[in-house]
């Protein structure tokens, strides 16, 4: 799903990455925002959430990027959100755009509020296939990326190797590319019409590089 228009506005995209604390929301945030801004050229804004939220309540971070300036802290409403925990999906799905992007892991939301939310056992694929939970944010941050292309698998790939430290690299390269995997398989299995209604977000990457003729791209509806 993707509307050029010929005016001065730069497109701009809002990213909320939310479950509980201690599912990893704050480097799920920093590595996409890393991703965006150092290797695709986009401007950025992170915000992460502390306070009573990290023990245990809904947590996030959140991205807005855009290939024009970034004037907001965060997107209201959001273009793409994922949730990990039921709470997350409870507390922040109003906040999604009409026509938004949901990725949810299913192995803890078992209550989603639209037939149109992209769901996957996230934290359970992690366990079984990339060496544990803690993994579960990359696991499903690469699955946003390649769902919606917001940026390139070289990017994030680059993002991680360079924020990620120590023995804990290998088991989170794994992930991301399992995330990858996991996308395209979810991706052959989804109807047409399913497949339209995914954000289509090379957009914001192409405005950035003066693409084209000089057309903007406005990723999503928002009303």
């Amino acid at each position: 799903m993707k509307v050029c228009v010929e005016d001065d506005l730069a497109p701009k995209v809002g990213v909320r990455l939310s479950g509980t604390g201690g599912q990893g929301l704050v480097l799920a945030g920093r590595l996409l925002a890393e991703a965006a801004a150092i290797h695709c050229g986009l401007n950025v804004v992170f915000t992460k959430s502390y306070g009573p939220e990290a023990r245990g309540g809904a947590s996030r971070s959140d991205v807005v990027l855009s290939p024009g300036e970034v004037d907001d802290l965060v997107s209201d409403p959001v273009d793409l959100l994922v949730c990990l925990s039921q709470q997350a999906c409870d507390r922040y799905f109003p906040n999604l755009a009409y026509r938004g992007f949901l990725l949810v892991d299913s192995t803890n939301v078992t209550v989603v509020p639209t037939n149109r939310a992209v769901e996957l056992p996230l934290s359970e694929t992690a366990s079984r296939k990339c060496g544990g939970k803690m993994v579960t944010n990359v696991l499903a941050l690469s699955v946003m990326c390649a769902l919606t292309d917001i940026v390139t698998r070289e990017a994030l790939g680059e993002a991680v190797r360079t924020t990620v430290r120590g023995d804990f690299l290998e088991r989170n390269m794994k992930a991301m590319d399992f995330g990858y995997r996991l996308a395209v398989e979810h991706l052959k299995k989804m109807s047409p019409r399913r497949r339209k209604e995914l954000p289509e977000l090379t957009c914001l990457r192409e405005a950035a590089r003066g693409a084209g003729s000089g057309k903007r791209a406005l990723p999503l509806v928002k009303g």
